[in-house]
């Protein structure tokens, strides 16, 4: 599914001769056309499809909004891995982590190096 989602401006260039900005969406970092709201500035939030700000929103809409998708999963949905996402619906577990806390996946055995035999 593709969501229009709030963000916020964190800072603003030009690419290929065309206003860009990266933009927070709770966590995850993106690259955003700014082409529609060319006035948009940092620090301001807008809502965001497929790479586009569409429309500016306050700050507090913006925030419940982001709220409610994190609690729906909606965010991990939209930004999420998807390799992590077809792994977690093949009902395997997923075996990486950008955690630094956990414990890494097990190492694959592998055998001791073997001596050389004298003549």
């Amino acid at each position: 599914m593709c969501l229009a989602v709030p963000g916020r401006v964190l800072d603003i260039g030009e690419k290929d001769g065309t206003r860009m900005a990266t933009v927070d969406f709770g966590g995850v970092q993106k690259e955003v056309c700014l082409e529609y709201l060319p006035d948009l500035q940092v620090g301001e939030y807008a809502i965001v499809h497929v790479g586009f700000a569409l429309q500016r929103l306050d700050e507090e809409s913006a925030k419940q909004t982001l709220e409610l998708f994190a609690q729906l999963g909606m965010l991990q949905e939209e930004f999420g891995d998807p390799w992590e996402q077809a792994a977690a619906v093949g009902g395997d577990p997923w075996p990486f982590t950008d955690d630094p806390d956990s414990d890494p996946a097990p190492a694959p055995a592998l055998a001791a190096p073997q001596e050389e035999a004298q003549p």
